[in-house]
């Protein structure tokens, strides 16, 4: 399903119209991105939570070249969902 999907699905289900749709979903997933952007983790009852999760300095190779690199510690956005959201889907 796609962004445009997920629109025409919420315009059609709440008879707002498609423009209003879409600029609510961009401002939803703008806020999202810039609170895990700042390190704060979103949550959503009953849905999920937006988590920053950080990753730990780690050597690795190169294979093509045969070296040996080290990618610093660094921070990666995930999602864990909720209990219901899960069961729901499983």
């Amino acid at each position: 399903m796609t962004k445009a999907d997920i629109v025409r699905e919420i315009s059609k289900d709440s008879g707002i119209d498609k423009q209003s749709v879409l600029t609510s979903v961009e401002s939803f997933m703008d806020i999202v991105k810039s609170s895990l952007a700042r390190g704060e983790n979103v949550y959503l009852r009953g849905f999920g939570s937006f988590i920053v999760k950080r990753r730990a300095q780690k050597t690795a190779r190169n294979i093509s070249k045969n070296t040996t690199i080290i990618i610093p510690e660094h921070n990666i956005p995930s999602f864990k969902p909720a209990k219901t959201f899960h069961d729901q889907v499983k």
